[in-house]
């Protein structure tokens, strides 16, 4: 965990695994998360995809796990594999994780442009939501703008998630693009600014698992430069 680059990080988790000790389940479960970290940083997504898959027949942390499948699985570019993933996190999850991981697959299927489907699993995310719920809202209304539904409260979304912690970090993306809708110009540049900064100075596996969303973000950033 404590590996100063992808390669190290590889290579320590293939030397734990081949321990001639016997390892428990979550020591080997671990082993592999890391492995699969590693894999995903290369960028050699079958590898990870298949190191997690894995993993989840060890059956610790298996919303976790499934949750890292379905990230290598859409960076591979096997959506419905992705989708099957996160659905399967969000019923094996905690209470506390569910949100997140139908807010997840929420925004997988946004950038899949399948809107329908991608409002229904954040309606999700906002029923099991607690302290995130501002912002899953907010990615509700973004998403029912893009499928072409007039009824989305955007000032309010707006407002509601610019007031909250989560309207930080990856708020900053949606904030920014419901700015850019409701022709708030400037402050949709602010946010679409501090959100690729702030994305690109990530470590790697998060800048790569956040790609589609700077790609988005850098083509509104560059329309409102034509302004």
């Amino acid at each position: 965990m404590s590996a100063k680059d992808a390669a190290s990080r590889a290579r320590l988790a293939r030397r734990g695994l081949a321990s001639r000790a016997p390892l428990d389940k979550t020591t080997n479960a671990m082993l592999l998360r890391q492995l699969y970290v590693a894999l995903f940083e290369l960028r050699r997504f079958g590898d990870a995809l298949r190191v997690a898959e894995s993993a989840v027949e060890l059956g610790v942390m298996p919303d976790v796990i499934h949750h890292d499948a379905a990230r290598a699985a859409f960076a591979a570019g096997d959506l419905d594999a992705a989708v099957a993933h996160l659905r399967t996190a969000a019923r094996r999850s905690p209470a506390s994780r569910r949100s997140f991981h139908w807010w997840t697959l929420g925004s997988t299927l946004f950038h899949a442009e399948r809107y329908g489907e991608s409002a229904a699993a954040l309606e999700r995310a906002v029923r099991w939501a607690t302290n995130d719920r501002p912002l899953y809202r907010a990615q509700l209304a973004l998403v029912r703008l893009a499928a072409g539904e007039g009824d989305a409260d955007v000032q309010r979304a707006i407002d509601e998630l610019a007031a909250a912690p989560c309207g930080q970090g990856y708020g900053r993306f949606v904030l920014g693009h419901l700015a850019y809708a409701a022709r708030e110009f400037r402050a949709a540049r602010q946010y679409l600014d501090a959100f690729v900064r702030r994305t690109e100075s990530s470590p790697a596996p998060t800048a790569i698992a956040l790609e589609p969303e700077l790609k988005m973000a850098k083509a509104t950033l560059e329309k409102l430069a034509e302004r």
